[in-house]
């Protein structure tokens, strides 16, 4: 089956938009494909501001999420591979979604078991799992 978070990134998208909150996304600047603005990366992710009046040309593709936004002044290109996103959440809430990681069948699991990477987050907000 196709992996399900480019579907639960955009409905999750739609919905926070749709209430008049400002989406933003949790990255983990260090995954392969990922460029982003490195001076804002902290402790290897970067959280960055998805909203309507703050990017342009956004894609939430199935594959990527891809747009171009202003850091500094500057206008600059994002890309981010889909498995790279960790989270979606809104800003004035943290009402959102954070991802599991997925399974990559080229690396072998590691010892003692399958176990979930640590969620780190920058900033106030606070996930919470919507079902």
């Amino acid at each position: 089956m196709n992996s399900s978070r480019p579907y639960l990134l955009r409905a999750l998208y739609e919905w926070i938009v749709d209430n008049d909150c400002t989406p933003h996304v949790i990255v983990d600047a260090t995954a392969p494909g990922v460029d982003v603005p490195e001076e804002y990366v902290k402790d290897g992710q970067i959280v960055l501001n998805l909203s309507p009046s703050a990017v342009i040309e956004l894609q939430l593709a199935d594959d990527c999420v891809s747009f171009n936004g202003r850091f500094g002044g500057k206008p600059t290109d994002v890309f981010m591979p889909m498995a790279a996103i960790l989270g979606i959440y809104a800003r004035e809430n943290g009402q959102g979604m954070a991802f599991e990681p997925e399974d990559d069948d080229d690396d072998p699991a590691p010892e003692g078991g399958n176990e979930p990477t640590p969620f780190r987050r920058a900033g106030k907000p606070s996930l919470t799992v919507v079902k």
